[in-house]
């Protein structure tokens, strides 16, 4: 019995069909070089702003550990003198110095960290952070120095290499030493503290 279907035309059309989605689906060996030559070019405008691309930070001991913070974000370094002390603040708040006429806080990282002592700490170094919003001033034992670092050789955090939460850093160093999140630092409403007196 002939139904009047062509199955071979039938089976032609679908093997040009099956063809052309193989086609569209895989491009050409000239589509696959012009594209790449694409990319080739993009990675070229790309690269030299990437190469030797550096942070530049603050290096500072916090007991016997190594921190970092971006220099952009270090207004000065002074010795710490006449703290004044704020009862009824939380306990990262150590309190207050006068500088050049300006009050500013003074904060134990550490101790808004969580971090724990290890053994006799100085906090005689006051780092003054300023984002042009706030400003307050961050305690160290010593001043490392000024130094720049490779962005290829910052790691990500990991949570094993230290207690402080990820989002408040930007890296590890190879050194182990944590850098610091100036922005998020400063940004971070945690840090201040209500000014209304309960009567």
């Amino acid at each position: 019995m002939n139904s009047g279907i062509d199955w071979a035309r039938v089976h032609a059309r679908l093997t040009d069909a099956a063809r052309a989605l193989d086609e569209h689906r895989v491009p050409s060996p000239a589509a696959r070089r012009a594209a790449l030559e694409a990319r080739a070019r993009a990675l070229a405008v790309a690269l030299p702003a990437a190469v030797g691309a550096s942070v530049e930070v603050l290096e500072f001991m916090l007991a016997d550990e190594r921190h970092a913070i971006e220099s952009v974000w270090v207004r000065e370094v002074v010795p710490l003198r006449e703290l004044t002390v704020l009862p009824g603040t939380p306990a990262f708040v150590l309190g207050v110095i006068h500088l050049r006429g300006e009050i500013l806080s003074m904060l134990d990282i550490g101790k808004f960290f969580g971090l724990a002592r290890k053994g006799l700490t100085d906090l005689d170094k006051a780092i003054v952070l300023d984002d042009g919003k706030m400003r307050f001033g961050i305690l160290a034992d010593r001043i490392v120095g000024s130094r720049s670092i490779p962005v290829s050789e910052v790691q990500p955090p990991l949570p094993t290499l230290s207690v402080i939460r990820p989002d408040y850093l930007l890296g590890v160093t190879r050194e182990r030493g944590v850098i610091l999140d100036g922005r998020k630092l400063l940004a971070d409403p945690s840090i201040v503290v209500a000014d209304e007196v309960g009567y």
